[in-house]
């Protein structure tokens, strides 16, 4: 993995979410994928499963900007900052996250494991 490389994934990741594409999301990951949505769950296995998991999150939220910075890089990982802010649409609440990435890629650029951390940085309505 590079710079150019890790970048170009995060950044389709990002545009996938604000658009609530799900489909984009299928084919930003391996068909045997896992997603650790935080450290104190079971993984998500499959792209097929992960799209269906972020497809419901995403469709829960409007107004999505997401936004990272990249914070280091082996020949293995990716490790990133995200932060992303949203409307909850059934609340109205607004949200902001604040989190981390890392990411394993494959020879394709498809994401074979993802590890995520994120807290809540603030809300209101």
């Amino acid at each position: 993995m590079n710079l150019e490389i890790f970048r170009s994934w995060l950044d389709s990741y990002g545009r996938a979410w604000e658009s609530r594409d799900s489909q984009s999301f299928e084919g930003l990951f391996t068909d045997n994928a896992t997603y650790h949505a935080n450290p104190f769950s079971e993984p998500i296995c499959g792209h097929s499963a992960i799209r269906d998991y972020l497809s419901n999150i995403m469709h829960s939220q409007d107004q999505i900007t997401f936004n990272y910075e990249v914070l280091s890089i082996t020949q293995d990982i990716g490790i990133a900052r995200w932060w992303v802010s949203f409307v909850h649409i059934s609340s109205k609440t607004k949200v902001k996250l604040d989190g981390i990435f890392v990411v394993s890629l494959d020879a394709e650029k498809q994401c074979k494991d993802l590890k995520q951390w994120w807290h809540w940085l603030e809300y209101s309505t």
